[in-house]
């Protein structure tokens, strides 16, 4: 990105490893200790219970990365390609916000 970019390298990276931490991390950790560690509880996104019956926890992450990899072609294709900062910024903070809300979900779900 050049100084004259409508876009901030250190604002990307931050609201990123926002992203990583709740929705790659946060949510990750908190849904396998209830899908594998806890017998009330069982995956409620179809999806992802189809890739953890068929793949196991591999298709689990495999979805995930999926998810964060098309999130962040999307910032930078449209984002920096269009000069849209909408989709520059949107991506990541929707995977982290989804984060946010999934990762407090499990944890409700796990102390009760």
């Amino acid at each position: 990105m050049s100084d004259t970019s409508l876009f901030d390298e250190v604002s990307f990276s931050r609201i990123w490893l926002l992203a990583v931490a709740t929705y790659g991390v946060g949510d990750v950790v908190t849904t396998i200790a209830l899908v594998y560690f806890s017998p009330l509880h069982t995956e409620a996104n179809p999806v992802i219970r189809q890739a953890i019956m068929a793949f196991g926890g591999g298709g689990f992450l495999g979805l995930k990365l999926l998810v964060i990899y098309a999130c962040i072609g999307i910032s930078l294709w449209a984002g920096v390609g269009d000069d849209d900062r909408l989709m520059f910024y949107a991506p990541p903070v929707l995977l982290a916000a989804v984060g946010l809300y999934t990762t407090a979900h499990n944890l409700g779900l796990l102390l009760h």
